[in-house]
């Protein structure tokens, strides 16, 4: 991906092998290779999450707004490495530093903000923040690595 944003859903399906109901990427606004990278999701009442977590009081689980950033996080390594990862894959290793500020809930748009941090070898560290109308949702620190499939 060059600096040419917006990358749209289509785009995004050809990167990251998630689909429905755990693609959780709707676009990317901005990407900046080897520093950081912007995408949003849509949250609608139609999630499938949203039928038990509340009933009656729908709020997106925290879980999958970090996983949300860290399918964010993979579209900015996959863009920023030097070559096609071909049949690697990208593993989520850890997180640190996780907050949860504010719930998210139907009608939302997540705000998705990816940030380099570190690489040493196969392991990427990143800063992510995610935002609802500017106001932070959950933040934190992970790292993730690029697997063989074939190792797995």
């Amino acid at each position: 991906m060059n600096n040419g944003c917006p990358l749209d859903i289509r785009k995004i399906m050809e990167m990251l092998p998630h689909r429905y109901p755990f693609l959780l990427v709707d676009r990317v606004l901005e990407f900046e290779a080897g520093v950081r990278l912007k995408a949003v999701k849509n949250v609608t009442i139609n999630e499938n999450f949203f039928q038990g977590h509340f009933p009656g009081l729908p709020v997106m689980p925290g879980v999958l707004q970090l996983e949300a950033l860290a399918q964010t996080g993979a579209l900015f390594v996959m863009n920023s490495f030097d070559e096609p990862l071909g049949d690697r894959i990208f593993l989520f290793t850890g997180l640190d530093k996780v907050k949860f500020r504010r719930p998210v809930v139907p009608g939302d748009q997540l705000v998705l903000n990816v940030q380099f941090l570190k690489q040493k070898l196969n392991i990427w560290k990143m800063r992510g923040v995610a935002e609802v109308d500017g106001q932070v949702t959950c933040q934190g620190e992970f790292s993730a690595a690029i697997a063989n499939r074939g190792d797995m």
